[in-house]
């Protein structure tokens, strides 16, 4: 068996791991978002063949952990280990610190992400779902990610149905029958 077939066989044994010992990946974008993480999933399971992901975050000040956004398949969980943040919900900003959670079901569409608003860092555990076929919309910049496309779209470009379409003739004012 390869590595690649143990990375996705149910019947492996995943062995404890220590947080600590899994290495800090570090992203950001511009002077705004950015954050480092432990992808505790990932660890362990050797890659992307998961369906639940684990991460220890951890905001630095003045940083936003993401765009905007909500799920429309999948669920998202963050508990406060450390520090404070301010998270956006929908039109609410509401504080947060060590030891709260909150819970982003699938299909509320209330857009969230955290910021750090405090001089010191802010850690927290994310928890969420990984769906080929997940749609997150991201509520400032007005766009659709589709992920089993690999795209993302702008949805103040939303068509008819029937747009570049040839459907063969004009209906005229009424495709119904009339009656004599």
């Amino acid at each position: 068996m390869s590595s690649n077939d143990e990375k996705s066989d149910p019947q492996v044994i995943r062995k404890p791991i220590a947080a600590e010992s899994v290495p800090w990946h570090v992203w950001s974008k511009g002077s705004r978002f950015g954050s480092r993480y432990r992808h505790l999933t990932k660890a362990v399971m050797g890659g992307d063949a998961y369906h639940v992901g684990v991460a220890i975050e951890e905001l630095a000040p003045g940083q936003q952990s993401s765009p905007a956004h909500y799920h429309l398949l999948e669920e998202e969980h963050i508990l406060i280990l450390e520090g404070r943040a301010t998270l956006r919900l929908g039109d609410e900003t509401l504080e947060m610190s060590a030891g709260d959670y909150v819970c982003f079901p699938a299909r509320q569409k209330a857009g969230h992400c955290l910021i750090n608003t405090s001089d010191a860092p802010c850690r927290f555990v994310v928890i969420g779902e990984q769906k080929p076929d997940e749609v997150c919309v991201y509520t400032d910049s007005n766009k659709i990610l589709v992920r089993s496309v690999d795209a993302v779209y702008d949805k103040s470009q939303v068509r008819d149905y029937w747009d570049g379409e040839a459907t063969g003739a004009d209906p005229g004012p009424s495709s119904s029958s009339s009656s004599s």
